[in-house]
């Protein structure tokens, strides 16, 4: 059998010939100094602005309606990140929590949830693996604030009101690279991983890119164990008026004794937070998530005006996990109840879209019109079998034998050798848009109409027999206006409506309704506000107000236990949003920013009436700062705060989080050996061992609670041949 480590040793041999075959990283005539200055260049971790805009194309962020950034690669390999969610740590408008019994993260994004199927890539949802996305095969990492019914169509979960986060595969540069990296975080993980980027022809018309990674190992979480596995190829053609680019990904994630979210059950008081590095949940459990995906992208310029574009993806996802949880039933003593439950899942997605943008002058006005449509059909195919309960304790937690099926009183949902589909959803769309420029595009008014169609079918998880299907469909529009009135000062404002497959009830054997699958759901979102740019430093102030339905559990009539989960009301969003970013003294980068959020419920005609969303803080701050030290020109300390204030914790908002703040630091420095840069990083994260609960958010709506990483120590070193 071929293991990981032989696999992984494959990808190097591979890396090393190619890099043998293209020229070398530095050019000969390069001096040392100069090596050293290029390297510490390409080492700067900063916040990109605009990008591919979905539909409307590559935008200046200066030039469109909406807040917009992007996370490059360089902070990624600079900050050594394990997940999605520690990339978003960097946005002050972003937390992480888990979703339902698993360890899927959950994006809170202006105090709305955008769940792990939402996320897209290279612009098409659907695409991106579920539940955890390694980041070492993206070079971006967009984050686009506010909703983006029109810009994106709806989204196949129904989340992502609050903001939507987009996956930018790595392309072939116009620089050769040829890198390779060793790394090592918290506990016994270690890795490593390469990245080999080359243009070939006599004006580089053809690109290759081709990246991988491995790590395993207990993390800084007691007994805590994660594997990945990465490769990705990136290929591109470009020729005067063809563009072609073809994307192929493996991933394989494992995760082993996760340590989950705690259930309060009906306790009236927050448990004391355990160490900072315990683990009460058992060592049986364990997910493994495999997915195979591509896209394929290609534009034609029809004219020099005009330019047709297409873009086509697909994945194969599998599944498979016994995730355990923990219900508290005495705070002060840790006293627990254990619960088990197995699910194997598959999903095959496949998407597409594909339209024309045109750009026309005349009568003193520019347009940029864009048309085109979209459609993805999604097949998700499950079951699931819940395990016996067993005794535990938060404090002093006993390991426990894997405990047997329920099958005596629960019949398990499906085949679980082999599941059959419980939903199938066929998403499709027609959407035009003309952004029309005055004054010499000092003034910018974007209109827009998303004509969308959602078809959902829903099966029976024990029989696989259709139980019901809906189809709604709705106009989304888009209005948006941009103003310049200074040389880097850009004034915006819009209106935006989203349309998303309503929620799903989760797998719970105290929900009445498992599985529900709840109609389309429309939404409306107002923002205005500003952006400056001043060449080194960037700053945005944005204010909104958005509107989503909420979800609950209400008691069964009769029962003392069950409950069924249904939409309750709405959640209003109101918030003030301000970051900063880029280098306002020469050697001193910033990245920061701070968020008020007031989340309330409204129109749910019971006693909740008014009360706070669950989950959602009242404010974020983040802090992330890089100075290149001018007496040691080849070091770089790096230093990273985020606060997180007040979450309540239930709905009756009885339950409240304390705030928190965790302080990371590091340091970087860029040796030449043999002509090459060699870069060592070092950080630790949370330095003083903070213990802290994190986050109260929940996607089945049952109070619990996430505790926050402990400190961990991450080391890499890199050589760029």
């Amino acid at each position: 059998m071929i293991t990981t480590s032989s696999r992984l040793s494959g990808w190097l041999l591979a890396a090393t010939a190619l890099a043998g075959s293209a020229p070398a990283w530095a050019q000969d005539a390069e001096t040392p100094e100069e090596i050293l200055v290029t390297a510490q260049r390409a080492n700067q971790t900063q916040v990109e602005h605009g990008g591919r805009l979905s539909v409307l194309g590559d935008q200046a962020a200066e030039n469109v309606p909406f807040a917009m950034k992007s996370y490059g690669e360089a902070l990624i390999l600079n900050q050594q990140p394990q997940t999605l969610g520690q990339v978003l740590e960097n946005d002050p408008s972003i937390r992480t929590s888990f979703g339902y019994g698993n360890a899927a993260e959950v994006f809170i994004i202006r105090g709305f949830p955008l769940y792990s199927d939402d996320v897209g890539l290279n612009g098409l949802y659907g695409i991106t693996p579920r539940q955890l996305v390694a980041p070492e095969l993206y070079g971006q990492v967009q984050v686009l604030s506010g909703a983006s019914g029109f810009l994106n169509g709806a989204a196949p979960s129904g989340t992502g009101l609050g903001g939507s986060v987009n996956l930018e595969l790595k392309r072939a540069g116009e620089v050769p690279l040829t890198r390779v990296t060793g790394n090592y975080g918290g506990g016994a993980h270690f890795g490593g991983s390469f990245d080999v980027s080359r243009r070939f022809g006599s004006n580089g018309d053809f690109g290759v890119r081709i990246n991988g990674a491995y790590r395993g190992g207990d993390v800084a979480v007691d007994d805590e164990f994660r594997r990945s596995a990465v490769l990705g190829v990136g290929l591109d053609w470009r020729s005067d008026r063809a563009r072609l680019a073809l994307d192929l990904a493996y991933q394989r994630v494992q995760v082993r004794n996760l340590r989950q979210k705690v259930r309060l059950g009906s306790l009236t008081v927050i448990p004391e937070v355990p160490a900072a590095d315990a683990n009460y949940f058992q060592p049986w459990s364990y997910s493994t998530l495999r997915d195979i995906f591509g896209v394929l992208h290609g534009e034609y310029d029809l004219t020099d005006n005009a330019t047709f574009y297409a873009t086509l993806g697909a994945r194969d996802g599998s599944e498979d996990g016994i995730y355990d949880g923990i219900t508290l039933t005495d705070a002060a003593t840790g006293a627990a109840t254990g619960s088990g439950l197995y699910v194997p899942r598959t999903d095959n997605n496949e998407a597409a879209t594909a339209g024309i943008r045109v750009k026309l002058n005349g009568f003193g006005m520019s347009h940029q019109v864009n048309f085109g449509g979209s459609h993805s059909r999604q097949v998700n195919r499950n079951g699931y079998d819940f395990l016996n309960g067993f005794a535990t304790n938060l404090y002093d937690t006993p390991s426990v034998a894997i405990p047997p099926s329920t099958v005596a009183t629960w019949n398990p949902a499906g085949d679980l050798d082999n599941p059959g589909p419980v939903s199938k959803v066929r998403l499709s769309s027609l959407f035009a848009s003309d952004t029309i420029g005055l004054f010499d595009d000092r003034v910018l008014v974007t209109g827009g109409l998303r004509l969308q169609d959602l078809r959902v079918e829903s099966y029976a998880t024990a029989t696989n027999q259709l139980t019901n299907t809906y189809q709604e469909s709705a106009v989304t529009p888009i209005a948006g206006v941009v103003v310049k009135p200074l040389a880097g000062l850009s004034l915006y404002a819009n209106r935006m409506e989203g349309l998303q497959q309503g929620p799903t009830a989760p797998i719970d054997a105290l929900l009445i309704n498992s599985g529900e699958v709840f109609a389309p759901v429309k939404t409306t979102q107002y923002e205005a506000g500003a952006k400056l740019n001043l060449g080194r430093f960037n700053a945005t102030l944005a204010v909104f107000q958005a509107d989503r339905p909420a979800t609950g559990t209400e008691a069964v009539e009769g029962s003392a236990t069950l409950r069924r989960f249904v939409l309750l009301g709405k959640q209003r969003n109101r918030g003030l949003e301000f970051s900063v970013d880029g280098e306002p003294v020469k050697g001193l980068r910033v990245i920061a920013g701070a968020s008020l959020t007031e989340a309330k419920l409204r129109d749910t005609g019971t006693v909740l009436e008014g009360n706070r969303a669950v989950g959602v803080p009242e404010y974020t701050v983040n802090a992330n700062i890089e100075w290149d030290l001018p007496f040691v020109p080849a070091l770089t300390l790096t230093g990273r705060v985020v606060n997180t204030g007040e979450q309540q914790v239930n709905t009756a908002n009885t339950l409240e989080l304390d705030g928190w703040t965790r302080f990371d630091l590091g340091a970087r420095y860029v040796a030449i050996v043999g002509e090459r840069p060699l870069t060592f990083r070092f950080n630790v994260d949370n330095v003083a061992n903070k213990r802290y609960w994190a986050s109260a958010y929940d996607p089945s709506s049952v109070t619990s609670l996430l505790q926050g990483t402990p400190r961990t120590y991450k080391a890499s070193i890199s050589i760029d041949l």
